[in-house]
């Protein structure tokens, strides 16, 4: 072991043998301090425009986790654990890059199109596909992406018969073990979007191969069908349902709310019974309660189906808007209820709400225990003041457009809201049971082969 001397040159410097300053150097700090001071609130500033003092701070109680949208509809997201401003690469797979990635997009023939899967409540797996590649975070560098965006449109694909299930799984397999920035990280910095009550489960081995990926899903639970959800809520993100684009348009939008004193209803449920309980004790209250409580027989297909314009003319008509549990825990309905103004009542215990890191739900939003779904119910509703009801209406009024799946100029929106949250997921470092490290920092794998030389297909996990 060698021993310690004086010999070598010193890092430190004891107080007393440093050089003093004199006056002008003492004034040139000081000048030097108060400049980088002011550039830096100048820098901050050139991202975020100041807070009406007017602002309601209605979405938490601490302002240091507070969404503010202004009157001009500009989103501001809190500093804890975001940053100050976006700083985000995202590289996105293209369609023709990966051998099966255009079969998860366009069925195994390649003729469903995009435009025929933007539709509809599952239309956010092609929106966030088309905004990212729009995107001012794109980046066509893997080498330097922060995350990486894998486009699928299974959903769609699977209902108009472009694939079926087996298929789905085995082109997923394929289409991971082409990319050796998967590989890499396991999957940790990898996104995936599934915009079903189904969620990853689409994906029937989602567990051995997506389990750490970043997924993007309206659905946080699937525990009714399945022994395991595939949502976690520390590394997935849930997104809200896509909306008709016609009630999402500044302005003018297909359907207008109405005042409170015009609503024929103080609640409504517009939806099939598809043989849930809470579906089916609504109708059934709708029965005891017509002049309350309306719930039609809707018909989605045939001469008599029920257009949307149709649709939103009925769901505007009430004060409250209900939304029980379906097929799996989140539902489009409390969505749409905001572009009508009429206030949500959740009635599913295990709905997960988007934005939760930042948004208090319970000052535009009612969730009610679906166990308690009756007569119960209707008298609370009742006993809400039209003036509370018209606060709560506001306060949703200024946060709907975290619902709308806007372009980036756009500076309060979904995509916004989820780019802050994939912000937070970003790691600077990446590793997985596959991956393994030299002194020089080069990356190996197993057999110590750099990463720069891995070649696909590669054996996954």
């Amino acid at each position: 072991m060698g021993s310690l001397n004086n010999n070598g040159p010193r890092i430190f410097t004891s107080h007393h043998q440093a050089a003093s300053c004199n006056r002008t150097q003492q004034i040139g700090a000081i000048l030097l301090v108060a400049a980088t001071f002011f550039f830096t609130r100048l820098f901050d500033q050139s991202f975020h425009t100041r807070i009406p003092s007017s602002f309601n701070h209605h979405l938490t109680p601490q302002s240091q986790s507070l969404v503010h949208v202004t009157d001009a509809g500009s989103l501001f997201w809190p500093q804890r654990g975001y940053g100050t401003y976006l700083s985000l690469k995202i590289y996105v797979y293209e369609e023709y890059e990966i051998d099966g990635l255009k079969e998860l997009l366009r069925g195994r023939e390649g003729k469903i199109s995009a435009d025929a899967c933007v539709k509809g409540q599952w239309g956010t797996q092609v929106k966030i596909h088309r905004l990212l590649l729009r995107s001012r975070f794109r980046t066509r560098k893997k080498e330097e992406a922060d995350l990486f965006f894998v486009p699928a449109y299974v959903k769609c694909v699977r209902m108009m018969g472009g694939l079926h299930d087996k298929e789905i799984n085995q082109t997923y397999v394929k289409v991971l073990s082409q990319m050796p920035y998967f590989r890499r990280s396991g999957g940790r910095d990898h996104v995936l979007v599934f915009p079903s009550g189904a969620g990853a489960h689409l994906f029937r081995s989602w567990a051995t191969y997506i389990n750490r990926s970043i997924i993007l899903t309206p659905e946080g639970d699937r525990t009714d069908k399945r022994d395991t959800s595939a949502f976690n809520t520390w590394k997935d993100i849930i997104i809200p349902g896509n909306v008709e684009d016609g009630m999402t348009k500044r302005g003018a939008s297909m359907v207008q709310p109405l005042p409170l004193s015009k609503r024929k209803y103080l609640a409504n449920y517009l939806g099939r019974a598809q043989g849930k309980i809470g579906r089916l004790k609504l109708i059934e209250l709708a029965k005891q309660y017509p002049d309350k409580l309306e719930s039609p027989e809707l018909k989605f297909s045939g001469p008599d189906k029920l257009g949307r314009m149709e649709y939103f003319q009925h769901l505007r008509n009430a004060k409250f808007c209900l939304a029980p549990r379906g097929e799996s825990s989140w539902t489009l309905r409390f969505y749409e209820s905001f572009f009508v103004e009429c206030v949500p009542v959740i009635l599913s215990d295990q709905a997960e709400l988007p934005f939760q890191n930042v948004i208090d739900y319970t000052f535009f939003s009612i969730k009610w225990p679906s166990a308690r779904i009756g007569p119960e119910l209707l008298d609370y509703l009742e006993s809400i003041p039209d003036e509370d009801v018209e606060k709560m209406i506001a306060r949703g009024r200024q946060i709907r457009c975290l619902w709308v799946y806007a372009p980036e100029t756009e500076f309060c929106s979904a995509m916004q809201g989820i780019m802050w949250e994939l912000q937070r997921k970003v790691r600077q470092f990446h590793q997985s049971a596959e991956t393994f490290w030299l002194h020089n920092r080069t990356i190996v794998n197993l057999n110590l082969v750099e990463f720069s030389s891995w070649k696909p297909p590669m054996h996954l996990p």
